[in-house]
């Protein structure tokens, strides 16, 4: 070692050991795990405090508002209560076209065009959506300009033109996009996985067609409008630089006069029964995409919290998660996999493993991930993995809060659905309480891999038999004949326009 190294690692050893004395002086730990935090505190806001009533020809419509007068803009929301589950079996395409008419067809006395610069010369930004289960218009203004964009905003919530030339171009442009619809493993898998769930006929998995899009005509739009846009199947929440008293005036003013309409029943419960098995798509890809699951639980269920934590173990909590760590970490199977509950209000959800690997590691894969579901029946979490995953929740809980449009949405939907109010002030000693043996109980009750339903899309045949070739350990050869005794159901691809069988090659 030469003169001059020496003294660059001398002077490098002073200075660090001058750091620490300062740190210690300072009060400073030398090691970032020692750090102390303040105990963060923090009250979920209850959503009474911020929920008011106008009364519009004899319908109360819910107002929730936040007021802020830090910069002069509004944001104005309308929930209703309904979507694609209403729309007649051979118009399928009919709510989202709806929702997307609203904006882009202009109202009955205002062109597409003219309502597109208007809003644009006012710089606010509005829009409407219809999706599966609610539907929504939204405005976005300065202050200054309020009373001309909002103006606006009603004319396209309450008079929407549907301009013939635009839903003949929004069905044109539909149509181009359907022919894409068997370019992409993950939308294939999706479509089919939903059938497998819910059963073809049920909404949470019908398809759009084009026979169905062609089905749909302006008299159609505006029936579907005027049956759920109305003021018994609405609320509205308000943030931004307002007085509420104010604001109040200015909606009740605003939905005067509209015919009052009734508010749309709950969504439907699937009858499909789900069967367990293994099915596949031929696809030709270079890596199969498998989704595998069963039915799972309500979202208000009372296990759903400890479900929660057991999952984000199991495979919901991304690289700290098992599944995760070992067909990605240990083995190299995938970049990612993991898993969820998916949970619904008014009836049942679903869990769910999902991944994407080479062809002949994709069995090797399937194993892998029921040897951590299996284990997660058997085995309780180290303690170590459960104080993981409840900090996670806790610490992430005021997120949910952290906006006022975010908090706002978070009252709306509880609201439509019932939800329990105390739901949110509970919930972190909910999380708190979850113990070794309730994250063991619900994965017995709530994993049932044996009873699951298997779907991969890719080329089955090198699927099939699996690593048998390419396996430098003999424990680790796996093949799909090791799942349901090597039965298969094969699952045509569909036409992308037509969602009928394609002949096979």
């Amino acid at each position: 070692m030469n003169r001059i190294q020496t003294c660059t690692i001398t002077a490098a050893l002073v200075m660090a050991a001058a750091s620490s004395t300062l740190l210690a002086k300072a009060g400073i730990p030398p090691r970032p795990e020692q750090i102390k935090f303040a105990e963060l505190a923090f009250e979920p806001p209850m959503s009474e405090d911020y929920r008011h009533e106008i009364t519009v020809d004899g319908a109360t419509v819910p107002v929730y508002m936040a007021p802020s007068h830090e910069f002069p803009l509004v944001s104005i929301s309308f929930s209703f209560k309904g979507g694609a589950y209403l729309e007649p079996a051979d118009k399928v395409g009919l709510a989202s076209m709806t929702g997307q008419m609203m904006r882009r067809g202009g109202t009955e006395s205002v062109s597409p065009t003219d309502m597109d610069e208007l809003f644009d010369f006012y710089a606010a930004n509005a829009g409407t959506f219809v999706g599966s289960t609610q539907a929504g218009a939204s405005l976005n203004s300065l202050t200054s300009n309020l009373d001309q964009t909002f103006a606006l905003f009603m004319d396209m919530v309450r008079n929407p033109g549907f301009d013939q030339k635009k839903i003949d171009l929004y069905k044109s442009e539909a149509i181009e996009g359907m022919k894409q619809r068997n370019d992409d493993a993950n939308a294939i898998a999706s479509r089919e996985w939903d059938a497998i769930m819910w059963g073809r006929d049920h909404f949470e998995a019908r398809v759009t067609t084009e026979t169905t899009l062609n089905n749909i005509t302006r008299d159609d739009l505006i029936a579907f409008h005027d049956k759920l846009f109305n003021p018994n199947n609405l609320i509205i929440s308000v943030t931004g630089d307002f007085e509420p008293s104010e604001m109040s005036a200015r909606l009740e003013k605003a939905l005067s006069g509209w015919a009052s309409g009734q508010r749309m029943p709950d969504p439907p419960a699937p009858t499909h029964e789900l069967e367990p098995g293994v099915y596949h798509v031929e696809k030709d890809v270079p890596q199969g995409k498998v989704t595998f699951g069963h039915r799972g639980l309500k979202r208000d269920d009372p296990d759903a919290i400890p479900v929660a934590i057991m999952n984000d173990i199991l495979g919901g909590g991304g690289f700290t998660s098992r599944i995760m760590n070992r067909v990605r970490s240990d083995e190299g199977l995938a970049y990612g996999a993991g898993s969820f509950f998916a949970s619904k209000v008014w009836y049942p959800g679903e869990f769910g493993v999902t991944y994407a690997s080479k062809s002949a590691t994709v069995p090797y894969a399937l194993r892998v991930a029921m040897e951590e579901i299996n284990k997660m029946r058997t085995e309780p979490v180290t303690e170590e993995e459960l104080m993981t995953a409840k900090n996670q929740a806790i610490e992430t809980f005021p997120r949910t809060f952290e906006s006022k449009d975010g908090m706002l949405s978070v009252f709306v939907g509880d609201e439509w659905t019932n939800r329990d109010p105390s739901y949110w002030t509970t919930y972190r000693d909910k999380v708190r309480a979850v113990s070794q043996d309730d994250v063991l109980r619900v994965a017995r009750q709530y994993l049932d891999p044996a009873n699951v339903a298997i779907l991969i899309v890719g080329k089955w045949e090198d699927i099939y038999k699996g690593n048998t070739e390419i396996a430098a350990d003999p424990s680790k050869v796996t093949t799909m004949a090791d799942f349901f005794d090597g039965h298969a159901e094969e699952l045509p691809l569909r036409d992308p326009l037509t969602q009928k069988p394609l002949p096979k090659n």
